[in-house]
């Protein structure tokens, strides 16, 4: 089947965004004299929304709803004004784009990182690129639950030749819960043998292999 729509995962698929988030998290640990954490290790507590980030950045004795709503405005705070400090879009993404768009294909992005950065960072970065972009809004379920998925699908109307791109086990969860493709790419967040023991439909280590996945018949 031919590829018409393409959602795209944000974080770790398209933007490496880990640097600027983690400095808003270690900003709002700081602010309430909270240990901080080394930039290398918040890959792995990315990928569920802020709160989710924010809880698990907390020392484990900490972790409560109370805590991370006194820590959120900090971080809100501070990543508002800097999620364009360190984030750049992964190798080829820019160019991939623009071929995507050029066959035809329609482009998505689903979220779990709340509406305003979303709207913000594709704002910046892909001007223009995207019918649909879909982040964590109230009301609305987060991945791996499909609504985000569904939810474009409908404002779309494509419900066939749609495959869904992503980096991170919640994206494979995601996709399959909306009876999609997965393809999973290796340069984002989570370890290739974790993406590839989740079985998605196919894995990618670049985005020339992305490329050829797309517009091969599905």
């Amino acid at each position: 089947m031919k590829t018409r729509l393409v959602i795209f995962d944000l974080d770790g698929t398209l933007l490496n965004t880990i640097s600027d988030l983690g400095m808003a998290c270690n900003h709002a640990l700081s602010a309430f004299g909270l240990p901080t954490h080394d930039i290398s290790l918040y890959p792995r507590m990315v990928g569920n929304g802020v709160n989710r980030l924010i809880e698990r950045a907390l020392p484990l004795e900490l972790r409560s709803e109370d805590m991370v709503m006194k820590l959120k405005p900090q971080f809100l705070s501070y990543y508002n004004h800097h999620n364009t400090d360190c984030t750049v879009p992964y190798s080829g993404i820019p160019e991939l784009l623009h071929y995507l768009r050029e066959q035809g294909i329609m482009l998505a992005v689903a979220s779990n990182k709340y509406q305003a950065a979303v709207d913000a960072l594709i704002t910046h970065y892909f001007p223009g690129i995207f019918c649909c972009v879909a982040g964590e809004k109230e009301g609305v379920p987060r991945k791996p639950d499909p609504a985000i998925v569904d939810c474009i699908i409908t404002q779309t109307g494509i419900d066939e030749g749609v495959v869904y791109v992503g980096d991170s086990l919640v994206d494979i969860q995601t996709a399959k819960n909306a009876h999609l493709p997965i393809i999973a790419c290796t340069w984002g967040f989570q370890k290739a043998d974790e993406l590839i023991a989740a079985d998605p439909y196919k894995v990618v280590n670049n985005c020339e292999e992305l490329k050829c996945a797309l517009i091969s018949d599905m």
